[in-house]
């Protein structure tokens, strides 16, 4: 048999070396890519609820009968205690709890169809006389005229406020966790991280870089 000859080797081995070369390129950039578009994630463990969220939980519960710990993991399951890149949903969900805004501000509103997202001006959104005109679940918490989504004792409230009216207050957690977001997958995870909480939790501070909208 004949055997191949310096030359066929060498360039058989030259392109072995440039197809390893080229490969180990695209791996390398593949990786830079993945680090850059990755931004590091708070690490909140399953166990874990933010320290200054729990008194704004706990008050929440006095006022509509919902348990804290289900509101705590209702906001762990929206926005990761609102430390997701921003707090507005791919189809318009707004805010610490993601209410669209025909939840919040009613939809009786004119514009409010489909989904939810509506026509809504961020100053109906925010007013309670409009919200109570139209029905929505859009609670002033903390008392500053305004009921705003992306204040986190107005938006812990609102979903209280929602929540007891499905029947959390009653003590029918599936059914008004179901009726917060339609998908079996979501009560599931929601009941879940309300079981850890209630067989016990430990508390985690966040820093303000942590958070997308900070609590005042």
């Amino acid at each position: 048999m004949k055997q191949p000859g310096v030359k066929g080797a060498g360039i058989f081995l030259a392109a072995a070396v440039f197809f390893f070369v080229l490969l180990w390129g695209v791996s390398s950039i593949y990786e830079q890519t993945q680090e850059e578009s990755e931004e590091p994630e708070p690490q909140i463990a399953s166990y874990e609820i933010p320290a200054s969220f729990i008194p704004v939980y706990q008050e929440a519960e006095e006022e509509y009968g919902v348990p804290w710990r289900l509101l705590a993991a209702v906001h762990r399951i929206e926005t990761v205690f609102s430390t997701m890149d921003t707090l507005v949903s791919p189809v318009g969900a707004e805010g610490h709890l993601q209410f669209m805004p025909c939840t919040w501000a009613g939809w009786n509103h004119p514009s409010c169809e489909g989904l939810g997202e509506g026509d809504i001006s961020e100053s109906e959104l925010t007013d309670p006389d409009v919200i109570a005109q139209y029905g929505g679940y859009g609670v002033d918490a903390d008392g500053n005229g305004q009921a705003d989504p992306y204040s986190l004792e107005d938006a812990v409230f609102s979903a209280a406020n929602y929540l007891a009216d499905a029947g959390a207050a009653d003590g029918r957690l599936e059914d008004a966790v179901y009726d917060y977001n339609r998908a079996d997958w979501y009560v599931d995870d929601v009941l879940e991280f309300y079981e850890i909480y209630e067989a016990g939790y430990e508390t985690v501070e966040l820093e303000e870089q942590d958070m997308e909208y900070v609590v005042e």
